[in-house]
């Protein structure tokens, strides 16, 4: 039976006891994530590839760009507070999703559940087919489609081996990862501010279409480079203090992203001349060249890329198991999505890697590359969908006044937050296009036909036990 608005299951406030069902979605406290693991999660997932195209994508526009960067660090940041402020006071595995249904009911939620579950599986088939690419730069694989395939799909499933193996694997790995990834990327942002050359800036304004044109083009191409903001938050239960901890590393790991993507592409553009980085295909292994001289630096970057890109593949492998996962718990996914071993939901895991894996395959085989893009482009709608539904959710809880769900003593700036986290979800979906958002729409709901067929047997099995 589909629960109203008012009758979801009761937040807890830090000082609340826990009620069972929420002691049985946690795992153990050791195999929990600390806040440097949370952060760096958080880090991870939002700077995975796209970083090192970044500067050649919207050098077009100018400087401009930057002021770009800013405005959408500050939207990014209100989201991640956010989160925080949800996770404080429902510290659930789901995160988006346990926050959309506690406010909205059940068809929400599974909507968020779904498009989120959506995002994450098509996004790791993008992210592994793009690491081929790097590391054909290693070693030359792309003359063999079986080769390119096979590593495509190793590049997937060894990190959902991680997975499988526990929390405190993928809390290594997604460690590791980051700060491994940071070398070379602080290498060109702190060390390319020392060869910066202000005549490499190139104009305000390269479009020609004023400031705030300019500025709104280049926000539609970085809008997305913040996806993963949530990550924290939809992993609330693998994290220790989640009250605490969500919001903190959500904080922490979006303004970690956005100062490494503000001084990496400042510093690219200082040292990378503005008629070159326009047309170029690897901007920093270009500023790298310019730096250090040689040629290295395209290996220097395909290495970096590549451990970027498989830390990535780690931490959205978990998120993409988790929104089922809490799902589930509430009959809202099919059972088996919420069976959990070593603190991961391991049938999420495999369910998500196996389709992500036949959607590469198809890539490669069938050179449907032209559908793989479409389904690329919808992640941009569908990743939005939960955003909105979150930041709603905060606003619903202080437009009723909710005593036990919001912070009285601090109404005025939690609603100005939340307020700028909803206009900032709205942008990005703006920036999605008119494309995504129309295949997005369809992929969504798409999804009504499993919530039917799911709240039909849960009916059918209320009714039985009422009868009997």
């Amino acid at each position: 039976m589909q629960t109203s608005p008012a009758a979801p299951r009761q937040a807890t406030r830090p000082s609340d006891p826990e009620t069972p069902d929420q002691v049985d979605a946690r795992p153990s406290k050791n195999g929990r994530f600390g806040l440097p693991t949370a952060t760096a999660l958080v880090m991870g997932n939002i700077i995975g590839g796209g970083i090192f195209m970044i500067p050649a994508a919207v050098a077009p526009f100018g400087t401009v760009s930057l002021l770009a960067f800013v405005v959408l660090t500050v939207g990014a940041i209100a989201l991640a507070l956010v989160f925080g402020q949800l996770a404080r006071r429902n510290p659930r595995t789901g995160g988006p999703y346990v926050y959309a249904r506690e406010a909205f009911g059940d068809f929400a939620g599974f909507l968020s559940a779904w498009s989120y579950w959506i995002t994450t599986w098509v996004s790791n088939a993008a992210l592994a087919v793009a690491a081929v690419g790097y590391l054909d730069v290693l070693v030359p694989i792309s003359h063999s489609t079986v080769l390119s395939i096979a590593a495509a799909l190793a590049f997937q499933w060894l990190p959902a081996l991680a997975n499988l193996a526990g929390t405190k694997y993928v809390g290594a790995v997604q460690l590791v990862s980051t700060v491994l990834k940071f070398i070379p990327l602080a290498l060109v942002a702190v060390g390319g501010l020392f060869f910066f050359d202000p005549k490499n800036l190139g104009p305000f304004d390269a479009s020609g279409q004023g400031w705030m044109g300019g500025m709104t083009a280049a926000a539609a191409i970085l809008l997305f480079s913040y996806l993963g903001v949530e990550s924290a938050a939809m992993s609330a239960g693998q994290v220790r203090d989640p009250e605490r901890n969500v919001g903190r590393a959500s904080v922490l790991g979006t303004t970690g992203a956005a100062v490494v993507y503000l001084l990496g592409t400042l510093a690219v553009f200082g040292t990378v001349a503005h008629e070159q980085l326009v047309h170029s295909s690897a901007p920093f292994s270009d500023a790298m060249n310019g730096m250090f001289g040689g040629s290295w630096g395209g290996t220097a970057i395909a290495v970096a890329a590549l451990i970027s890109m498989t830390g990535a593949l780690n931490g959205w492998t978990l998120l993409a198991a988790q929104a089922p996962y809490a799902a589930a718990q509430d009959g809202l996914f099919p059972a088996a999505f919420g069976k959990e071993r070593r603190g991961v939901p391991t049938f999420g895991v495999i369910v998500s890697v196996a389709l992500a894996s036949v959607l590469t395959v198809a890539n490669f085989a069938s050179g449907a590359k032209g559908a793989f893009d479409m389904l690329v482009l919808v992640t941009t709608f569908t990743a939005v969908v939960p955003y909105l539904l979150s930041t709603a959710a905060q606003l619903y809880w202080l437009v009723r006044g909710a005593t036990d769900k919001v912070d009285g003593a601090h109404l005025v700036r939690d609603a100005v937050l939340g307020l700028g986290a909803f206009a900032f979800s709205l942008w990005l979906l703006a920036g999605a296009g008119y494309a995504a958002v129309y295949q997005g729409v369809l992929f969504l709901f798409a999804g009504i036909l499993v919530y039917v067929w799911l709240a039909g047997r849960r009916r059918s099995v209320s009714s039985a036990g009422e009868a009997s």
